[in-house]
């Protein structure tokens, strides 16, 4: 599947936002409004004002109604849901070049609160997955003690761990050391 670089940046966006969830580690990675700010700057999230407690209540809520997209039960569901999140946020289709990048669209109004941007940019880029067909890339971690969002992007969508090196490590290793006591119980 061939996406660009900003529906690839809007997509990464997204589950970094989803993964600051508590549901994943018991903290709240969004605590404040320096941890709003911390997650901007690690996003590289573009034309972003001062940002204030309403910015961090209501990104939280498009969290929430991203992580929801992820468990849908069904394309017609994530369709719903992601309409209402571009539908909300006001989206205002736009071409840009800022910062080095070559022309591409921002779908948020100029000014649109954080909220809004991310539903906007984000929610555009996971439409843009259901329409190709490929909500199923729209997944979570296999291993039992982590189910961290994550866009499988792999050529035969086979990805099954948030991370290869530290889940998908962690379980292959202790596979392996179960199957080596089983060996030499026998």
């Amino acid at each position: 599947m061939l996406i660009n670089h900003d529906t690839k940046f809007a997509l990464d966006s997204v589950v970094d936002l989803i993964n600051t969830g508590p549901e994943y580690d018991g903290r709240e990675g969004l605590a404040d409004v320096a941890a709003l700010r911390s997650y901007v700057e690690r996003n590289d999230v573009s034309e972003v004002g001062p940002l204030a407690e309403p910015d961090l209540k209501a990104v939280r809520e498009v969290r929430d109604r991203f992580a929801r997209v992820f468990a849908a039960a069904g394309t017609p569901e994530a369709a719903a849901l992601i309409n209402s999140l571009v539908a909300e946020a006001g989206t205002t289709p736009r071409l840009t070049d800022h910062d080095g990048y070559d022309w591409h669209v921002h779908y948020f109004a100029p000014g649109a609160s954080l909220a809004d941007h991310l539903a906007a940019d984000c929610g555009m880029a996971l439409g843009f997955l259901v329409v190709a067909g490929e909500r199923e890339r729209l997944r979570r971690c296999d291993a039992p003690d982590c189910g961290r969002a994550f866009v499988d992007l792999s050529r035969n969508r086979s990805r099954r761990y948030c991370d290869s090196r530290t889940c998908g490590n962690r379980l292959h290793v202790a596979a392996y050391r179960a199957r080596r006591r089983e060996a030499e119980a026998l």
